[in-house]
């Protein structure tokens, strides 16, 4: 199966301007291509990952990925699935943006590689030193207004209530002008971009047959969505982050690992580079026994441990486990936290676990585990209780500060699933 074929099966082909003159061009020999993203936030997110993962498809079958960063046209904002207009950012916020976002970028491009190194790039360098009557004449004048007006990100504004600045009608004339400056000074024959992009992506090659009679291509691949249709890569507490101080390891395998059933072997396809025997084996196991979730750990396992590194995987792996009942053993604090954020945590005060410490039973009733003292006596006798996943059967036992994770928590539970974390307050 060659690359277009790859793509292809794993759904990342929306539309092409011309698949079959692509598909030979590719046969010939090795070509440039890029992606670009506005750095409009200091870290990408999960949304980001399958530009990126498609230009690393295209590194590992030998060529050339550029991906842009636009210190300029994040200046401007891209009306593109938007509703309403941007906030701008300033030239130093979007410079702080870039060089926070690189590190990431590394981890999904290899910018080392001896034959066909990654390369990122900014088009501020190249647009900022064009004044706008240059610009305007040079690229402008390339472009019908009512063509710009059919595009769907421009229509879609125009017929909602907010309208559309000109600032960002104009940003389809920016992204063209970038494509049209990597073919002339990085031989960029190919952009790909998701399926929002098509108008701006089409402009560019437009204005590359226009300007220097060359050929050039556009690839998009559908936007990823829920199974309700929902947008991809948000959660209640926002956007999941690359970055592990804004998503933690754990919360970001969490995120994949609770992956919706009828979207597992999809994400599989577009989000992993295991191949298409071991996909398809793992959603036959899932068809199976979709109880089992091997094909949600294998996910989860995968994205975490290429974007986060092994040893943040296996963090997040052993985090998961407590809440299975495995031993809390070398845990880490910040690890341990994350645990604690998908457990009901009831405050109780340090003093109380001071001296003699407080009853067992006290501490059941008040996390709400047990609904009376008498009722925690028998769950502990029947051997249905755990303190930091370990048995109780004293119904008498005291828990004392030395059973503290961390000097700060109690972990509880009965049964098999049911937890509660006592958070000790001076």
């Amino acid at each position: 199966m060659n690359l277009i074929e790859d793509l292809q099966w794993r759904g990342l082909l929306a539309d092409c301007t011309d698949l079959d003159a692509l598909t030979k061009r590719l046969t010939e020999g090795p070509v440039t291509l890029y992606c670009g993203f506005d750095p409009t936030g200091d870290s990408l997110h999960v949304g980001h990952l399958v530009p990126q993962l498609t230009l690393r498809r295209f590194q590992l079958a030998g060529h050339h990925p550029i991906t842009l960063a636009g210190g300029a046209t994040g200046m401007v904002g891209d009306p593109s699935g938007k509703s309403a207009e941007r906030n701008l950012l300033t030239r130093d916020q979007l410079a702080h943006n870039v060089s926070a976002i690189r590190g990431q970028l590394a981890r999904l491009l290899d910018f080392e590689a001896a034959d066909n190194p990654a390369v990122l790039v900014d088009n501020a360098d190249w647009t900022a030193p064009v004044s706008f009557l240059d610009f305007l004449r040079d690229i402008g004048k390339h472009f019908s207004v009512n063509q710009m007006l059919a595009k769907d990100s421009v229509r879609s504004r125009m017929e909602g209530d907010s309208g559309i600045s000109y600032t960002e009608f104009s940003y389809q004339l920016l992204q063209a002008f970038d494509f049209y400056h990597l073919r002339k000074t990085h031989n960029c024959e190919l952009q790909i971009g998701g399926s929002d992009q098509w108008g701006n992506i089409t402009a560019g090659t437009d204005l590359i047959r226009k300007k220097l009679g060359v050929a050039a291509w556009g690839w998009t691949f559908p936007l990823i969505t829920k199974a309700d249709g929902t947008k991809f890569g948000k959660t209640e507490g926002g956007a999941v982050w690359l970055d592990p101080a804004r998503t933690s390891p754990y919360k970001f395998y969490q995120f994949f690992v609770n992956t919706e059933d009828a979207k597992v072997g999809e994400y599989l396809r577009k989000f992993t580079f295991l191949s298409r025997p071991e996909i398809e084996e793992l959603e036959a196991k899932h068809a199976a026994n979709p109880g089992a979730r091997e094909a949600h750990k294998a996910l989860a396992r995968e994205v975490t441990k290429l974007i986060h590194g092994e040893s943040a995987l296996d963090a997040a792996l052993k985090a998961s486990a407590i809440l299975f009942g495995a031993e809390i053993g070398d845990t880490s604090e910040e690890t341990f936290r994350d645990v604690v954020g998908e457990v009901p945590t009831t405050d109780f005060p340090q003093t109380g676990l001071d001296g003699a410490g407080t009853a067992m039973v006290e501490l059941l009733v008040h996390t709400g585990l047990c609904p009376s003292k008498g009722q925690a006596r028998k769950d502990i006798t029947g051997g249905g209780i755990y303190l930091n996943n370990v048995k109780v059967t004293d119904p008498a036992l005291a828990i004392g500060s030395a059973d503290a994770l961390f000097g700060r928590y109690v972990l509880l539970r009965k049964g098999k699933r049911s937890y509660a974390v006592v958070n000790l307050t001076a």
